[in-house]
């Protein structure tokens, strides 16, 4: 007889067929599945860790989710995060600034009071171990398009020798043609300078002496008091200032050429400050000279800071008015005049000059002020240093001063066309400081095409470098989750664990004293591959664990108790149980970082002796080498296990010797 199926098995074989058909239908999400349920085994598992190292997402209360746009490493192990208006113009228009301080030790969080716009400001660690922060928005951009009124740079003049001019912001300016423009920004007006000559008479004989005055000037933005074409001019013009009357109406007046309708840029300010990272607050010190957005600060060896380039208070690249702080005074003064663009990584190498890599983070003409160099500040000499290939792909590159700082050799790694390219490299390149030509010479290939990479020194030698993107801002969702250590002995990338956050503009990474790296933002344009959903900004925070916090911790090095402060050329012992496990000892620099432009962080290798229970460190004597200021003091075994970091300071001259009286060590 045929064969005819029972009524179970006919609802078994339907119930078989349905799956069969679902899971066809939804094979790739249930492979995907699969397939983050492998991935998270397999990461979790020792060994892996042991050889790639780990991620841990960190938990942020809602209440302290900012825009983090710089990222710093103060003296008291906490991370400072700073927003200021964060990219985000509704904040500015609402003056709403803001700041956070985390600590890694706990994750706890703290808001800072911020008083001004600290958004794409420069920032750099001072001898004292206060960060100082300088520059910062004053107005956000207009984007050609949706400028409703003719603006521009207005140049005011003031040719009286007697008065200091102070005109408020809203001033009224007004054309020999009647209309008139209004500034943006109070504008203070030094005195005129007076100028004694000797006049020469007919026959050429000596006459009497006669003095000559010569205008102070300031610069201000001004908009046309209406909207439409008439306050557009092309041609350069006298502006009488509304309100003025007798000598001073006659004495100040203003100066514009070109008041147009295209786009107006992100204009600075001139602010300064020093956080406390005791007091945990910001501490006015005077404004610099030049208005600065997109500066760089870097550190010097007599323990001033150089302000160079940004954005002025007219939205102009600043044309190579560069300044100098001194945190004795408190105070800023003239600096070499050098033209760069926005950003621009500036290394401090031995001898005391300036290597310019190339790296920036975009504003300035394409072909103006790019080319890597030495720049030499006592004489404003510029040697520029050839060799390095893609050199149109410098924007948004990363760039180190390889471990140690004494082998003087700098890194160029990735990096982008110039404004909204397309374009990104895999190029890396490094530069010898010490050859007698010094040139750029191609070194091992990243992985990808990167952008936006973060490079961060770690306490074994190796260069850690996570994040970025191909594309413009990770537009084409071009984020790359990959994350890898560079090794300069041997000039090889190693795989590393993979971050679950993409990072691209506005992201930071830096060292923590426990041998860790944390990551921030991210301010993608777009959130998908099509470019159709407009992007949000990153507030996770994720902090990696290299395979050295993964080995025995019962062999991690440990550093005990010993001196807190160091001199140049000086040599401090510390107790170390399992001393014999030590093989090197390194001082880091921590981090102020954004923009990809980290130019503080540096390690530089200690002279080393052990007995069974300390060792004893040796501070080079060169200044150029050890920048006075705080550091992190790591000692790592054989396989470059690092101990959790001592902070101590490093004096401009050597400490006193003292003894303790309890145990007779010495730091001399």
């Amino acid at each position: 007889m045929p064969y005819r199926p029972s009524q179970q098995f006919k609802k078994t074989a339907l119930g078989a067929g349905a799956a069969a058909v679902l899971l066809a239908l939804n094979a790739p999400a249930a492979l995907s599945f699969a397939g983050d349920r492998y991935h998270s085994y397999k990461i979790g598992q020792s060994s892996y860790r042991v050889q790639y190292g780990s991620w841990g997402l960190t938990r942020i209360p809602a209440e302290y989710r900012i825009n983090a746009m710089h990222a710093a490493l103060l003296r008291t192990g906490k991370v400072l995060l700073i927003a200021g208006s964060g990219n985000d113009q509704r904040n500015f228009d609402k003056g709403t600034f803001s700041t956070v301080l985390w600590d890694p030790a706990d994750d706890s969080f703290k808001k800072i009071p911020t008083p001004e716009d600290f958004f794409c400001s420069g920032h750099s660690q001072l001898p004292d171990g206060q960060l100082l922060v300088a520059g910062g928005t004053a107005r956000y951009e207009v984007l050609g398009g949706k400028v409703t009124r003719a603006g521009g740079g207005m140049r005011v003049k003031n040719e009286s020798p007697d008065k200091v001019v102070r005109l408020p912001k809203g001033t009224v300016f007004r054309s020999p043609t009647g209309v008139e423009y209004v500034s943006k920004f109070a504008v203070t007006i030094p005195k005129a300078t007076r100028r004694f000559e000797i006049a020469h008479g007919r026959g050429g004989q000596m006459m009497p002496w006669r003095t000559k005055v010569v205008a102070a000037e300031a610069r201000v933005f001004v908009e046309a008091a209406r909207e439409g074409a008439a306050g557009l001019t092309t041609q350069a013009a006298q502006y009488t200032v509304s309100g003025l009357t007798g000598a001073d109406a006659r004495n100040v007046y203003g100066l514009a050429e070109r008041l147009s309708a295209d786009k107006q840029d992100f204009q600075g300010i001139k602010s300064a400050y020093e956080f406390d990272p005791l007091a945990e607050k910001y501490v006015p010190v005077d404004p610099m000279r030049d208005a600065r957005w997109y500066p760089t600060l870097v550190g010097l060896q007599d323990g001033r800071v150089l302000a160079v380039s940004g954005l002025n208070d007219v939205g102009d690249v600043v044309p190579g008015d560069n300044e100098y702080y001194d945190p004795k005074t408190k105070k800023w003064s003239k600096g070499p005049f050098r033209y760069f663009p926005t950003y621009p990584a500036l290394f401090l190498t031995q001898g005391g000059k300036l290597l310019y890599t190339g790296s920036n983070a975009g504003y300035g003409p394409k072909g103006k002020g790019r080319e890597p160099g030495v720049w030499d500040l006592a004489a404003n000499q510029y040697r520029k240093v050839e060799g390095l290939a893609d050199a149109d792909q410098l924007e948004t590159s990363s760039s180190v001063l390889l471990p140690p700082a004494q082998d003087q050799k700098v890194m160029v790694l990735g990096g982008g066309g110039v404004g909204e390219s397309r374009l990104s490299t895999d190029r890396t390149a490094i530069v010898d400081l010490k050859a007698e030509v010094p040139v750029f010479r191609s070194a091992a290939r990243l992985p990808q095409r990167v952008r936006y990479l973060s490079s961060v020194l770690l306490p074994d030698d190796s260069v850690f470098t996570t994040g970025g993107s191909a594309d413009y801002r990770g537009r084409g969702a071009s984020d790359i989750r990959k994350a890898q250590f560079y090794y300069p002995r041997t000039d090889t990338f190693v795989a590393a664990a993979s971050p679950t956050v993409g990072r691209n503009y506005h992201s930071e990474a830096l060292l923590l004293p426990d041998g860790r790296v944390a990551t921030f933002g991210s301010d993608p344009l777009f959130a998908d591959k099509d470019n159709t959903r407009l992007g949000r900004f990153e507030h996770r925070l994720e902090v990696y664990s290299p395979p050295y916090l993964h080995r025995d911790p019962a062999l991690r090095p440990v550093l005990g108790e010993g001196p807190q402060e160091l001199g140049l050329g000086g040599r401090a012992t510390f107790r170390a149980p399992r001393a014999e496990r030590i093989q090197r000892a390194r001082l880091m620099r921590p981090s102020a970082v954004t923009h990809t432009t980290d130019v503080e962080q540096r390690s530089i290798e200690l002279g080393l002796e052990k007995t069974a229970d300390t060792v004893t460190v040796a501070v080079p004597a060169d200044p150029t080498l050890v920048p006075p200021g705080w550091y992190m003091l790591f000692v790592t075994d054989a396989d470059g296990t690092p101990s959790v970091a001592k902070w101590v300071r490093v004096r401009e001259a050597p400490a006193p010797v003292r003894r303790e009286p309890r145990d007779g060590w010495l730091s001399e």
